[in-house]
């Protein structure tokens, strides 16, 4: 026997974790340090307004728009479920209600802002808190524009026929970025609406 063919060879193993989720969680980790920047804006610069109007004097706690905004969480979690068990009409149907439930959101938050903007005049140029209001709560309502984009092309796919099962893994990867703007906007509700009032 010679000494080559004494040689063991051993399986090359390797971890390759999927791409999706990897690709997700880098982004959603420099969303997050994006926001924390603008949340730590907003908070410094509290009750520094020389002009009015105050946070106190015009922000009403969007209750409504924040239950439908964190109720879309349960219903795409429950919609990729489906997915995943192969219930493809189900799953639509789920999905639609996500959809639903963030253009409520997206349309309350448009409405808060024409209420500040055109009968409390606060603008983005009228104080600071008016600055740093409208870029975080903006922030945000770009994120959930972006979310709602992607889940309307899914949406049109399935009623075309061209989801199943085997594009669950990829549903599961969007519902993170979802997941993640609601997280989000815990956050700002607290800061904006509750911390900064």
């Amino acid at each position: 026997m010679s000494a080559l063919s004494a040689v063991v060879v051993e399986p090359d193993i390797r971890w390759n974790p999927a791409r999706g989720p990897v690709a997700m969680y880098c982004l959603i980790g420099a969303e997050t340090a994006i926001f924390a920047i603008f949340v730590v804006a907003y908070i410094f610069y509290i009750g520094k307004s020389l002009t009015g109007p105050q946070p106190r004097d015009v922000l009403q706690l969007p209750v409504f728009a924040t239950i439908c905004l964190l109720a879309s969480s349960l219903t795409i979690h429950v919609a990729v479920k489906l997915l995943r068990a192969g219930r493809v009409f189900s799953f639509g149907l789920s999905w639609l209600l996500t959809v639903v439930l963030g253009a409520i959101f997206l349309v309350a938050t448009l409405r808060e802002w024409h209420h500040l903007i055109y009968d409390d005049r606060l603008t983005i140029q009228t104080n600071l808190f008016g600055t740093t209001y409208y870029s975080l709560v903006g922030l945000h309502a770009f994120h959930v524009t972006v979310g709602l984009l992607a889940l309307l092309t899914v949406l049109a796919l399935t009623l075309r026929g061209n989801v199943g099962i085997q594009h669950a893994a990829r549903a599961a990867v969007l519902s993170m970025y979802w997941h993640f703007v609601d997280v989000v906007w815990v956050v700002v509700f607290v800061v904006v609406y509750v911390i900064g009032r």
